[in-house]
């Protein structure tokens, strides 16, 4: 299907922290009032073999990242116990138990430019890096480097697309077409009509 630009869609999961601290109006008031529209919700609880799918990582990635791990390792004085590609499967497997730690809420959300903006209204993936006004910069305090210590992933509240590709992929993973509703708002009508007709009626 062929769309115009408004109706470019992205992926997002509130993740479990944001269910947990009851934070799931707040941070979809902030992309409804940046003028996205919700065309999909889905309040589930994660599987770890669809995570698995929806990171998307491959073995050159897994061993990649497992090799960085042993270098960190060793330059600590520690003995690697398992190989580099373990290592690297560990960092998904730490997200899915994050990930599967409580439900979440997916969404699908449509607008222009619906994948830069989201991306933007979340911030950066690292929260207390994370510019103020955006959902991570505003509502969590994690770092890598607590993450890090305690052993886990970091808690971030939200996971969003990174492209249009990456988004269509995900989406496809998390609901079917049909799941995936078509209507007009009037807020789209005020935003994307090219002379806002009807506003003086």
């Amino acid at each position: 299907m062929d769309r115009k630009p408004n109706q470019e869609r992205t992926f997002v999961i509130l993740k479990p922290d944001t269910v947990q601290r009851s934070l799931m109006g707040e941070v979809l008031s902030r992309f409804e009032r940046a003028g996205l529209k919700l065309t999909a919700c889905k309040f589930i609880q994660a599987k770890e073999d669809v995570l698995f799918k929806h990171y998307n990582k491959d073995d050159a990635w897994f061993e990649a990242k497992g090799q960085n791990v042993i270098r960190d390792l060793e330059s600590q004085g520690i003995t690697p116990e398992k190989e580099a590609i373990e290592y690297g499967k560990d960092i998904i497997r730490a997200l899915a138990e994050y990930m599967t730690a409580g439900p979440v809420l997916a969404l699908v959300l449509e607008g222009n430019r619906a994948v830069d903006v989201v991306t933007k209204l979340v911030g950066g993936t690292e929260p207390t890096t994370s510019d103020v006004g955006t959902i991570r910069g505003d509502y969590t305090v994690d770092s890598y480097g607590h993450a890090t210590y305690e052993n886990r992933a970091v808690r971030n509240l939200v996971h969003c697309s990174e492209s249009v590709e990456e988004a269509e992929r995900e989406l496809a993973l998390w609901f079917t077409e049909d799941e995936i509703v078509q209507y007009v708002t009037a807020q789209e009508r005020i935003m994307y009509d090219v002379n806002l007709d009807g506003t003086k009626e």
